[in-house]
């Protein structure tokens, strides 16, 4: 219920007037060390080269892919059990930001996959399901900005990002249920960490990065969104007069 009492409009002024600044901060501070180390001080890989360090932008990306879908079906399923207007709104507000880092993830996969697999594009189980990842993005946000009817298209579009949930496991483990070119796990493994911490270090600072930006962007499309339909609501309001 803490949640659900969070994410309440009115709490959101509050929300945005302390973490809007500090956000903002963060990204900068995170995005100068990260680069940094990801360029400078992080070693080349004895196989990959200097082609390894594409994986500081496109692992970090490929997890906000996931993680920011999880949100938006975690905040659809609340719009409709505890018909929570935001929650909609939030939904809404991330999905663009969602989609353009899967475009990332598999712009840079591209380039990464070229001079390692000899190949830009193979129609493997990751691949493909990270680009159906990418097209469940761009159906939400299409369908959720189609309708005139503001309120049923939020719930259509709920029904789908719910259902297109399913392809978030899948993207998960495909690499272990399906033979592919992609490889498996390479940070966390069962027996630990597998990563050297030279490289472990770039990729957690471009990870806080993009997770910072990310929450300066939503905090500026949420409040955009409101100050929309609060706009919406005195047009209706004067239309009905």
């Amino acid at each position: 219920m803490f949640l659900v009492k969070l994410v309440r409009l009115n709490n959101f002024k509050a929300i945005y007037k302390i973490f809007m600044p500090l956000s903002l901060v963060f990204a900068a501070l995170f995005l100068a060390f990260g680069l940094y180390s990801a360029l400078i001080t992080s070693p080349i890989d004895y196989q990959q080269k200097d082609a390894v360090r594409i994986m500081y932008i496109h692992v970090p990306a490929a997890w906000m892919s996931l993680i920011i879908y999880s949100i938006m079906a975690v905040s659809n399923i609340s719009g409709f059990i505890w018909k929570n207007p935001f929650s909609y709104i939030l939904s809404k507000s991330i999905a663009p930001v969602g989609a353009v880092f899967t475009l990332i993830t598999l712009i840079t996969g591209a380039i990464w996959g070229k001079p390692i697999w000899g190949t830009w594009w193979v129609w493997d189980a990751r691949l493909t399901s990270v680009l159906i990842l990418f097209f469940l993005y761009l159906g939400y946000i299409i369908l959720i900005n189609s309708f005139y009817d503001k309120q049923k298209g939020e719930k259509i579009a709920a029904i789908i990002c719910i259902i297109g949930f399913i392809n978030i496991p899948i993207i998960k483990f495909s690499v272990e249920f399906w033979n592919s070119l992609h490889q498996p796990a390479s940070i966390l493994r069962k027996g630990g960490i597998a990563i050297d911490p030279a490289m472990m270090k770039p990729l957690l600072l471009m990870f806080a990065f993009y997770i910072f930006y990310f929450i300066f962007y939503s905090l500026i499309k949420i409040k955009n969104e409101i100050n929309i339909n609060k706009i919406e609501r005195l047009e209706n309001n004067d239309l009905y007069s």
